[in-house]
């Protein structure tokens, strides 16, 4: 049976320890060098890299998120064995974990590693389709003639450099469609590598639960429930058209994944929807000027990232929490879109100026959708507002000198609140 060492990338017959380097490390699998599809999740992304950062949190639970009224980003394995999971109140995390250390995520440097891989990627395939900063599909077919080595070889190299070029390990499923691949991904973390071969695809998910289709959230769980199907079997049994007219297109989607079958390709250019940020407050917050400043700030965020990706959006979202938890939420549309800080800021303050405020707020939040390219975006000029124009041209020299001498250079008085 083939086999690999994902210490040294020796290739050799199966066997519980590599010949060359004595490793224990080993993935053997009778489709191992025959498989091209895969799936890469860092493992604990935000917390792997502060750990890195900062070698004093290596052997203690860290949990990345906001303060004791926010939600968790991510935790380490440490943590997780306590329960603490991704989304979780921080308050209900620290219940289970209060010995855990939460950190301020670092967004920038993140999106900096994020980047590193990416390159790294890169070396292998152009076709590379991103989830997140820290997980992607790799279409690897064909990579064999270029590079010499089966993709398996390839994966191994490429989670060995971010591990000793970066710090950061990963995971990896290989597979032959990405359905299987991201199982895959998910069966030995942290620093695993599985494979799901075709010949076992079908004996693999029968006793699986329906839980394990990629997508399918806590409602469309409770609907298969309440039709009798609970595990990849119990779906096995409804026939297609059954299925289909009990649970529309969703339900011929489960039909071929219940059998392993996925023909989705991997998407180099899966486009972006919408980009959007948000806060929640340690303390419930009504004090108008202090919602500028958090408007204004969640707004020159949001600029950044849509300038770094050269987009812009037609419609601009304000989304407000209240303390008894009701969720508010305006949008209004541009007619020429913008990626502007001035402007979001403005549309979005007229969204909260047009709204009633009788409690305090937890969580604000601004974002912008209908993304169109940044160059045809904010061109019409505001006959209402001359002074559009001067603020958008001190906006880009605002910019500049951030570029050059860090974010923190120059700021707005507002931002300060």
């Amino acid at each position: 049976m083939p086999a690999l060492c994902r210490d040294c990338l020796t290739t050799f017959d199966t066997g519980p320890r590599c010949p060359a380097c004595r490793s224990p490390r080993v993935t053997a699998h009778r489709e191992l060098f025959d498989l091209s599809i895969a799936h890469m999740d860092c493992d604990a992304f935000y917390a792997s890299v502060e750990k890195r950062d900062n070698p004093d949190l290596r052997d203690k639970p860290v949990i990345i998120g906001g303060g004791k009224r926010g939600v968790v980003s991510t935790a380490c394995y440490i943590a997780r064995i306590k329960g603490v999971r991704s989304a979780m109140p921080m308050f209900k995390a620290l219940q289970l974990c209060p010995e855990a250390v939460v950190v301020k995520g670092r967004m920038e440097v993140y999106s900096e590693v994020s980047r590193q891989i990416r390159q790294m990627m890169e070396d292998m395939t152009p076709a590379i389709e991103p989830l997140s900063l820290d997980e992607a599909f790799l279409d690897l077919t064909g990579t064999a003639r270029l590079h010499g080595k089966p993709p398996a070889v390839l994966l191994a190299n490429l989670v060995k450099r971010m591990q000793t070029e970066l710090g950061i390990t990963g995971s990896v499923g290989l597979s032959h469609n990405k359905f299987l691949a991201k199982l895959a991904s998910d069966l030995d973390k942290p620093r695993g590598f599985s494979v799901i071969g075709r010949a076992e695809t079908l004996d693999f998910l029968e006793p699986k639960p329906v839980g394990v289709i990629w997508g399918l959230g806590d409602a469309g769980q409770r609907a298969l429930a309440e039709a009798g199907i609970r595990t990849i079997a119990d779906l096995r049994r409804w026939e297609r058209d059954a299925l289909a007219d009990r649970f529309g297109s969703q339900g011929l989607r489960l039909y071929d994944l219940a059998r392993g079958a996925d023909t989705r390709r991997v998407s180099r250019d899966r486009a972006v929807k919408s980009i959007s940020n948000e806060t929640t407050f340690s303390e419930d917050i009504a004090d108008v000027s202090l919602l500028d400043g958090h408007i204004w700030r969640l707004s020159e965020k949001l600029s950044d990232r849509a300038k770094a990706k050269g987009l812009a959006g037609r419609t601009v979202t304000l989304k407000l929490k209240r303390s008894d938890f009701r969720l508010l939420t305006r949008r209004v549309g541009l007619p020429d879109g913008t990626q502007t800080a001035d402007r979001i800021y403005r549309t979005a303050r007229g969204l909260f100026d047009r709204m009633d405020h009788p409690k305090p707020y937890r969580l604000i939040g601004v974002g912008i959708s209908d993304l169109m390219p940044a160059d045809k975006a904010d061109r019409e000029g505001d006959l209402l507002d001359p002074q559009e124009a001067a603020r958008r041209a001190a906006e880009r020299a605002t910019d500049q000198i951030r570029a050059r001498f860090g974010a923190e250079a120059i700021l707005k008085g507002r931002a300060l609140r």
